[in-house]
């Protein structure tokens, strides 16, 4: 009964004669009488209305010789399923998609679905970003789900992809080399979050003591930051320091970050940043609280204090607030040796 309410719903023509309702019901209706039985409660369900003018069979049970297909009808039943669901699942899954595609969809995904609810109202949402396989182990009890069996799909469906801070399978590292710097003894190496600020140091690598310039890509890094013994094979004391947004979420990226190799705040950066005037946004963000107070054990009290207030009034400072000039005079210019 189900499958064939699902093939009727995506059939092409308002129209369906009897020989092709047998047609598309062979695979799973094996005698005449389960067939009459599932097309006469159809009928009775007004999901198939007989064509009055072609007749009905002489056979018993009759059935119409013609039937006019009341997708309407097939709608409205979907639809009821997905109020019903949406008023018993966690209210952070969006079922807005499942209106508008093929019913078939909702079926495949429901099981799925039906996890996933259970973690959140089991666990709510993670604080911390984890490699896709690890994620979806949690979910679904499946670690392939996410990446090889359409889980990300499903997840961008029921819009919960990005709050479930799911790293994807690792990616190689992004970075740019000094060619002066690379059989130093110590070498450094400045992790950057977003695209805009990695080009507009990029200019000034070569003037500083730093070996790389590595663009992190977001959560990207968290993950990805394994690569580096095998992209850059260089025996030598590796420091690394990090500059990203300030905001919730920069900071939870940098503290996972920490977890995975050891990396130091790229401070002359985020003191800068805290002498310009912050930017509205971001207060949607979920807080770290172990993070945040990791993060803030860097800065002097007067700092703490001003990062605390802005994040309470959900506001933030974008990388981009330094502009290429400043970002490269502050690189170049400090005594980042003072740090280690």
């Amino acid at each position: 009964m189900e499958e064939l309410k699902r093939i009727l719903s995506v059939y092409p023509k308002r129209m369906i004669d009897l020989t092709r309702l047998e047609e598309l019901t062979k695979s799973f209706v094996h005698t005449y009488e389960e067939f009459a039985d599932v097309i006469l409660q159809l009928e009775k369900d007004q999901i198939l209305e007989m064509v009055k003018s072609k007749g009905r069979t002489a056979r018993t049970p009759s059935l119409a010789y013609q039937y006019r297909i009341q997708k309407s009808v097939l709608a409205s039943s979907h639809h009821q399923e997905l109020q019903i669901y949406r008023n018993k699942l966690h209210p952070a899954i969006l079922l807005d998609e499942y209106f508008r595609i093929d019913p078939v969809v909702w079926k495949q995904d429901l099981p799925f679905i039906e996890k996933i609810d259970h973690y959140l109202k089991a666990f709510g949402f993670p604080n911390e970003p984890v490699p896709a396989p690890e994620r979806s182990f949690e979910l679904v009890h499946d670690e392939k789900w996410i990446v090889e069996k359409g889980g990300k799909e499903v997840l961008e469906r029921i819009g919960l992809y990005e709050r479930l801070q799911i790293i994807p399978v690792s990616e190689p590292l992004m970075f740019a080399v000094n060619p002066g710097q690379i059989h130093r003894e110590n070498q450094f190496h400045l992790i950057v979050e977003n695209k805009t600020t990695y080009q507009g140091l990029l200019p000034a690598l070569v003037d500083t003591e730093f070996s790389t310039l590595i663009y992190g890509s977001g959560k990207v890094i968290i993950k990805s930051i394994e690569q580096f013994p095998a992209q850059y094979p260089v025996e030598a004391n590796h420091e690394f320091f990090y500059f990203g947004d300030l905001d919730r979420e920069g900071v939870s990226i940098w503290y996972s970050l920490t977890k995975r190799q050891s990396v130091k705040l790229a401070l002359p950066f985020y003191i800068a940043c805290l002498a310009q005037e912050p930017v509205k946004g971001k207060g949607y963000q979920l807080e770290n609280r172990e993070a945040l107070q990791a993060f803030l054990t860097n800065f002097s009290k007067l700092h703490q204090d001003k990062i605390q207030k802005l994040l309470r009034l959900g506001t933030y400072y974008p990388q981009e607030i330094l502009k290429s000039k400043q970002l490269q005079a502050i690189w170049r210019e400090s005594d980042w040796k003072a740090l280690i």
